[in-house]
């Protein structure tokens, strides 16, 4: 039993939810999304009030599938009507981040500045030289930016410099210096 889904997503108020053959249209006030269901396994049926998915069988595929589509059909109706937002801190001396035009241009210890192109559906915005919020409304797109840009200079273990997500936890370790004056 999938238990995802099973859920029945409720469609708020100011969202449209289009069926057009095996394509889900989602309107909202920030833009539209489509999710295309390519397998014909997986039924969904538009209510007054709500989205429903069902399956026609119980094999191990069909119930991963369809627990995957409520989900992304989900998530685009999160994000037409509120939005999804990334949030990443440079941490380390002489680290910044400025909007240029509508790319970001990266200073991060190399010896040249990284430039980073503007995505389209993304909007950057620079509060402070070491923070970064990156927004949009495909969820899955905002996750694959903010991994781009974390991936030009990951933290690093030992001072904790690079880009990090600002909820991310680094662990830290001791250094050689520390592994000295132990005695080993």
């Amino acid at each position: 039993m999938s238990r995802i889904g099973n859920k029945p997503i409720v469609i708020p108020e100011g969202v449209e939810v289009k069926a057009i053959g095996m394509e889900i249209l989602v309107k909202g006030s920030k833009g539209e999304l489509t999710t295309k269901v390519v397998d014909e396994r997986i039924k969904f049926e538009i209510k007054s009030e709500s989205l429903v998915f069902s399956r026609s069988s119980d094999d191990k595929e069909v119930k991963s599938l369809h627990g995957l589509y409520r989900s992304l059909v989900s998530n685009n109706i999160v994000g037409v009507s509120e939005g999804y937002k990334k949030t990443l801190s440079l941490v380390g001396v002489g680290h910044r981040v400025t909007l240029k035009g509508n790319d970001l241009e990266i200073l991060c210890g190399f010896s040249h500045p990284v430039i980073y192109k503007k995505v389209e559906n993304i909007k950057f915005e620079v509060p402070d030289q070491n923070t970064i919020i990156i927004s949009g409304i495909d969820k899955a797109l905002v996750g694959q930016v903010a991994a781009n840009i974390r991936a030009i200079k990951p933290p690093e273990p030992y001072k904790g410099k690079g880009i990090r997500y600002e909820d991310e936890y680094v662990r830290r370790k001791a250094g050689k210096a520390a592994v000295a004056t132990t005695g080993a």
